[in-house]
């Protein structure tokens, strides 16, 4: 008999567990319960409280829910096509997920179903965390505060331009890509993959050494420049070198084959947001991307600008030069003493 943690840890700290043993009284290597060797997959969780967000937190019972599915239809349907009994703890409640069975291979399907409901549930969810590399040194700040000033004076009757449009200055970052990260196991997760990449391929391309980019122009990503509903500053390396775009592409590849990442485009691209239609019901600026539900019904709800004129006189707009020292795994809906988002994890360059 052996005991199987989920390759992906389900929320409320627990991991997924696996016996097929035909008899509980087998000697058994590692499966909970009543089975001998408890204690030796038990001693892998860790409880970690503090550093969890609602979102971290309420993940949980909601997968939970999701894998239980109405009137325990879902759960019931697995161990009916599985032979095997799933045990989950009840809401609010720590423990495992434990699944139990006489055949070894009715255990490996059940898991395999619990899989995929788990996929699912992550695309559902709206993002928690994002990598990114902060762009909001003074220079900048100061430049982009110039750039809205002057786009309010000389764009204001253009359709859908106001002020509530722009993003937070101290927010200005260019993000990577997004993870839904579920409970505080998946965020350490995340923060350990950091590391290895740097281990595995940054420190190399780096050389050690921060990366010297300009923020300078702007462009947008929908077809009508008449009907904008965002609008980007460019990033690009000061030496004309790829380096940050290998190191961007190689660090999403990483995270989504981890399956903490959903692949978004074939490249990363490097933009950062300066102008949003979402932060006109968000100013705070922590809206800084739709997730694939949220942005659905957001999209229904924005009031798109006229850019025409921004494009023309703000073409080649500069908003300075930066050092990026470190990439950060950021976390949605927070802020930090600088008023950037607060950091969960990072990954230093030098």
């Amino acid at each position: 008999c052996s005991g199987i943690p989920l390759r992906a840890h389900l929320p409320s700290n627990s991991c997924l567990y696996f016996c097929s043993s035909p008899s509980l009284e087998e000697q058994c290597d590692g499966c909970p319960a009543t089975h001998p060797g408890q204690d030796r997959w038990a001693s892998v969780q860790e409880e970690h409280h503090s550093r969890a967000g609602p979102a971290a937190r309420g993940g949980g019972e909601l997968l939970h829910r999701y894998i239980i599915g109405k009137k325990g239809e879902t759960k019931k349907r697995i161990e009916t096509e599985t032979r095997t009994s799933i045990s989950i703890p009840k809401p609010g409640l720590e423990g495992e997920i434990v699944i139990t069975g006489q055949q070894r291979g009715g255990v490996i399907s059940a898991r395999t179903r619990i899989d995929v409901l788990l996929d699912s549930f992550r695309k559902k969810q709206p993002f928690t965390h994002f990598l990114s590399f902060a762009l909001n040194q003074p220079v900048v700040q100061e430049k982009f505060l110039q750039f809205k000033e002057e786009v309010l004076e000389k764009c204001s009757q253009d359709h859908g331009v106001s002020s509530s449009l722009f993003q937070n200055p101290a927010k200005l970052h260019l993000t990577l890509g997004t993870l839904v990260l579920l409970n505080e196991q998946e965020i350490q997760r995340a923060c350990d993959l950091l590391q290895q990449c740097k281990e595995d391929f940054v420190d190399q391309i780096t050389g050690g050494k921060p990366l010297s980019v300009e923020v300078a122009g702007v462009e947008y990503m929908n077809d009508d420049p008449a009907m904008m509903d965002v609008l980007y500053a460019k990033v690009h390396m000061k030496d004309g070198s790829d380096k940050l775009q290998v190191i961007a592409d190689q660090l999403v590849e990483k995270f989504v084959a981890s399956g903490l990442m959903l692949r978004e485009w074939d490249r990363v691209k490097l933009h950062a947001t300066v102008m949003n239609t979402l932060f006109r019901k968000d100013p705070s600026g922590a809206e800084e991307r739709s997730s694939t539900v949220s942005g659905k019904s957001s999209f229904k709800e924005r009031e798109s600008f006229n850019g025409r004129n921004i494009l023309k006189l703000f073409e080649n707009f500069s908003f300075g030069e930066v050092q990026l020292d470190a990439v950060l795994l950021s976390q949605r809906y927070s802020s930090d003493a600088s008023g950037y988002y607060g950091t969960a994890g990072r990954l230093l360059l030098h």
